[in-house]
């Protein structure tokens, strides 16, 4: 995990535990109350790893075609 994902983990935890605010939390964070608290229910649903980006392990959307990748790379090498 990122740092800035095990920063969020602590933080929410403490928001769990009572030993901070949803309020003071956002402020931590950088985010509003209302993503802090969309935060807490998918934390507390699923556990730490529900904070992870979802979209970790997989391909981007804007990659290159291998084709095209392919194409560019026999280009270059022929010169």
């Amino acid at each position: 995990m990122s740092e800035r994902e095990l920063n969020r983990i602590e933080v929410l935890s403490d928001v769990v535990q009572g030993r901070m605010s949803a309020v003071a939390a956002a402020s931590v964070l950088g985010l509003s109350r209302r993503q802090v608290h969309r935060l807490l229910k998918t934390f507390q649903a699923d556990g730490p790893a529900a904070i992870r980006h979802k979209a970790r392990g997989r391909p981007s959307n804007n990659r290159i075609d291998p084709a095209v990748r392919e194409f560019a790379l026999t280009l270059i090498r022929e010169r």
